[in-house]
């Protein structure tokens, strides 16, 4: 399967499957997953060993699709990779002005962090300005997922505690959101439950998910994430079309606008926040800066807004595998899109095709991009982009 002919929205795009897509779809009628294109592939001995199965979509601000692989219409749970949708009512209410959060603040409010000592220092610090401490947080407690820390905490004989929660930022920045919403209230008590799809603080950030995405959440699937918020199901060709306009902004309200625009900043600003040390976001984003946001989700979702093309991606590997597939993936999406020097295109192909070595140091395949990755180059024009 190969990438779909550009379409504006409304109108339909035919891949060579010779399944349609079409700008005003609602109803969807799943297809079998086995009939979505291979993404990934680990070789050895000069053949392909194994691979992976996904779908993806690349949508701008307008809605038009311009690449789609696989079913696109298939809802799926984004899980974390939307996290900067769900922080967009934390700075459009005023809450992270009015606390003062900074740069570092407000990336790790959009992270799946390691758990490293200054992401739990950083999230701390949040809720400090928000007059409350760990105790606030329903995210719950995990070790670290950075080796060293965990290492480092088990040599001090400390305990993990919420701060160390991939997800303590984010939940951070709920808190903050949740204080401003009190309004005067009790904080503690108003904060309690905010979790639940029902709270005042979780009906804002479903809000926010609906209006960036367009997709009608109280039709989805919900269930109920790792970190115990709710999770929607919704189908890539919407989430990639969010990530456009967080991008550009088009489509978005003034204030949701605003507030992607300024996340996007702090992301750039501070990347080490989103993921950490040696994770893929945070290099990337150290290297690349503003051209690209991107953010991982758990089970093979991927996300990411490229400003200056004015596209969104959304990417979901049909195994569920993240740090294997998705990154590789992702990583050939960008190096394919974005217009690199030979420096940068030289370090994002690093993630694309991945050199793997046994315990003695001897290289014994490749994990890369598939072949349908690879020729997926586009050139600007001046109705958009176009394939080749």
């Amino acid at each position: 399967m190969s990438a779909v002919k550009l379409q504006r929205s409304g109108q339909t795009a035919r891949c060579r499957s010779g399944q349609r897509y079409s700008g005003r779809m609602q109803a969807h009628t799943q297809s079998p997953l086995n009939t979505h294109p291979v993404l990934a592939e680990a070789t050895r001995g000069g053949i392909v060993e194994s691979f992976h199965r996904g779908a993806l979509a690349i949508v701008d601000a307008d809605g038009s699709v311009h690449t789609a692989m696989g079913d696109i219409e298939r809802p799926i749970f984004p899980r974390s990779a939307v996290k900067v949708l769900q922080a967009l009512p934390l700075v459009e209410s005023g809450a992270a002005d009015r606390l003062g959060l900074t740069d570092e603040e407000l990336a790790i409010a959009c992270a799946s962090h390691g758990g490293e000592e200054r992401h739990a220092r950083t999230a701390a610090a949040m809720l400090a300005k928000a007059g409350v401490d760990v105790n606030a947080l329903e995210c719950g407690a995990h070790w670290p997922y950075n080796d060293a820390a965990v290492k480092a905490m088990a040599a001090a004989g400390t305990q993990p505690t919420a701060l160390n929660n991939n997800c303590s930022g984010k939940h951070s920045g709920f808190v903050c959101l949740g204080c401003m919403l009190a309004d005067g209230r009790d904080v503690a008590g108003f904060l309690r439950g905010y979790v639940k799809p029902e709270h005042p603080v979780m009906r804002e950030v479903t809000a926010a998910l609906q209006d960036s995405t367009g997709f009608d959440l109280s039709t989805a699937a919900r269930g109920t994430d790792g970190c115990s918020i709710p999770t929607y199901a919704i189908p890539l060709r919407h989430l990639a079309h969010a990530f456009a306009r967080v991008a550009t902004g088009v489509g978005l309200r003034e204030g949701h606008a605003r507030a992607a625009r300024r996340l996007r900043e702090a992301v750039a600003r501070a990347p080490y926040m989103v993921a950490g040390t040696g994770r893929f976001d945070t290099r990337v984003m150290e290297r690349l800066g503003e051209r690209v946001f991107c953010k991982v989700g758990a089970e093979g979702v991927y996300c990411a807004a490229l400003p200056e093309l004015g596209l969104g991606v959304a990417l979901k590997m049909d195994d569920g595998n993240t740090a294997r597939a998705c990154e590789v993936v992702m990583a050939g999406i960008i190096e394919a899109l974005l217009p690199l020097n030979e420096s940068d295109a030289s370090f994002m192909r690093a993630f694309s095709e991945v050199s793997m070595k046994n315990w003695n140091g001897i290289e014994v395949g490749t994990l890369r991009e598939a072949a349908s990755l690879r020729d997926l180059r586009f050139s600007a024009g001046a109705s958009g982009l176009t394939s080749r």
